[in-house]
């Protein structure tokens, strides 16, 4: 099994064009034609890698047919990292543009995400018509291109495991998308109605919420639309209440007989738009939820879905998640995967001491430097990666950096490299976009629409740290820059571990009856019949720390998984 293989469907019909190819990424026999793709794969189960413009638009024809290959390289997923880690992060991404860059010539835009169709689920990964056509060779000459680049990397390994990890998070996207997540509907649709009541004709709100938002208008003396933020802010004003915005934690602080019935409203309104009726009629089809996965949908890596809200799936909706009669969901969480990482990407050494064992890393982490207070260790240990650098946060990161040193330092260089505009990269190479602004000779930040939502405030006094570096002290741009930095570096390497733990499962699994069904940043589930649950999760735990030596090499550190074998989603957690 030591042959890659490049493959495109033809624009017609249900053939190939297909060649095998060398090391350096160049064909390595006569490009063939065959009359069906699927027959063509089929016929090739040794396959060490099938090279393709994109996943999208050749696996799930596979999948329906019952073909599945081990590896694939997706050509426009590696265009993607190879631009951000060149500090290019934005331009198109397509082959088509890729191979229009190899030439010097106008590079064409991507077409435009499409929307998924919930109604038509077979059709979620098929790609858009608007895909502009490559020749063969074209494609062929963009993946040796691609293959020198990766060559020029800061981390040439690092950077091929990347998009090696990426690529199998596509196979396993389509993997996911047509295994599906169960689903009982009839379950879903008792909780709608537990929740808010009957619906009434027309497609307005149902009783529940009818209800409350009779009450909160009671509690203020006038018709108020509890939907409307600007309506209940103006409301509060009249009442002599200043308030700033209508999220619930600030809400909560006000004495106001309003308060309750309107933020009652506010969870089951979203309950209603985002996973009531009209979301089960489109998404959930014979007893299964389709989402579309973005692996690496974010700039830090992160996965995203293409509607649906699969990722997020209030706990009271996950009752309807409910295995299949004889059959069991694993779910497993990460146990403190983004310190843990931290670990080992800084190499601080005793953090890493901290993070070799499979128990509670907070506690572990107080009884080294906060006297035993786990709340303190968390906080100053969150803080340091969130870029909370002032009050109780300053002062626990002062006590962290003096335990701790060269974890408190990565991080701390990753926000100075963000606040003066400068790229920083994830351990395996992936790389943050390039700050609003910088000229072309500049390494990048983020840009300022893709930045947290309260990354943002002034700068406050100078409070430096033990080398003089003030975290954070810039201007509001450059701070906001630092803090979005000193988190992709933690966070980013985080999801590239992901990556390594997906496809190391996946592998342990591919001689079960199981399916993974369902991941989120640090939580996968895993749908198998009740007798596979033990193997399925010794499964799970020997992925984690497989994907932690694959990414950051020998190190102490473990990356435990806590787990639940249950009928039920709800009932894991």
């Amino acid at each position: 099994m030591n042959e890659r293989w490049a493959l495109a469907p033809e624009p017609e019909g249900d053939g190939a064009l297909l060649v095998p190819l060398g090391g350096d990424g160049l064909p390595a026999g006569e490009v063939r034609r065959e009359a069906d793709l699927v027959a063509a794969v089929r016929s090739r189960p040794d396959a060490a890698r099938w090279v393709w413009r994109s996943t999208s638009e050749v696996y799930p024809r596979l999948l329906a047919a019952g073909v599945r290959v081990e590896r694939c390289y997706d050509i426009e997923d590696a265009e993607q990292l190879l631009l951000g880690h060149e500090g290019r992060l934005g331009e198109p991404r397509s082959a088509a543009a890729a191979w229009a860059r190899l030439r010097n010539a106008p590079v064409p835009p991507d077409p435009p995400l499409r929307a998924a169709e919930p109604t038509t689920q077979d059709s979620l990964f098929e790609p858009a018509a608007t895909t502009t056509a490559l020749p063969f060779d074209a494609l062929l000459a963009v993946y040796a291109e691609q293959q020198r680049r990766h060559d020029r990397a800061e981390h040439p390994g690092r950077m091929r495991l990347l998009t090696a990890a990426e690529s199998a998070g596509m196979l396993i996207a389509a993997e996911m998308h047509r295994a599906g997540l169960p689903w009982r509907a009839d379950v879903h649709r008792e909780l709608l109605h537990e929740l808010l009541g009957e619906r009434y004709a027309g497609g307005g709100e149902p009783r529940r919420l009818a209800e409350l938002a009779d009450e909160v208008s009671a509690a203020f003396g006038r018709r108020v639309r509890p939907d409307l933020p600007a309506d209940v802010l103006k409301a509060f004003a009249q009442a002599g209440i200043r308030v700033r915005s209508t999220r619930r934690w600030e809400l909560e602080e006000i004495a106001h007989p309003a308060v309750a019935p309107l933020v009652a409203y506010k969870k089951l309104y979203r309950i209603w738009t985002a996973h009531g009726w009209s979301w089960l009629a489109d998404w959930v089809r014979d007893g299964r939820f389709r989402p579309e996965y973005l692996p690496g949908g974010t700039v830090s890596g992160r996965w995203t879905t293409n509607g649906g809200g699969a990722l997020q799936i209030p706990k009271v909706i996950r009752q309807a998640v409910v295995a299949d009669e004889g059959w069991r969901l694993v779910v497993a969480d990460a146990d403190q995967m983004e310190p843990r990482v931290l670990a080992a990407i800084s190499r601080d050494p005793g953090l890493m001491e901290v993070a070799g064992h499979p128990d509670d890393l907070y506690t572990r982490l107080s009884d080294r430097a906060f006297s035993g207070d786990r709340d303190h260790a968390k906080i100053a240990l969150l803080g340091a990666i969130y870029g909370q650098t002032s009050g109780d946060g300053l002062k626990n990161l002062a006590a962290l950096r003096r335990r701790f040193p060269r974890a408190v330092a990565y991080v701390d260089d990753a926000a100075r490299a963000g606040e003066e505009g400068r790229l920083v990269r994830t351990w395996l190479g992936r790389t943050s976009p390039r700050a609003a602004g910088a000229d072309e000779d500049g390494e990048a930040g983020i840009p300022p629409s893709e930045l947290p939502p309260d990354a943002g405030g002034s700068p406050g006094s100078p409070e430096g740290g033990a080398d003089g570096y003030v975290p954070g002290y810039a201007s509001t741009d450059a701070r906001a820059r630092g803090r979005f930095t000193r988190n992709f570096v933690v966070q980013g390497s985080a999801a590239d571990w992901a990556l390594l733990m997906l496809a190391a499962l996946r592998r342990a699994i591919a001689g079960m009856r199981a399916e993974l069904v369902f991941f989120q940043h640090d939580e996968v589930i895993v749908h198998c019949p009740a007798e596979e649950a033990e193997a399925v999760t010794a499964a799970i735990r020997a992925a984690g720390d497989e994907a932690g030596r694959i990414a950051f090499g020998e190190t102490p550190v473990r990356f435990p998984f806590t787990t639940a074998t249950v009928e039920r989603y709800s009932d894991a957690k």
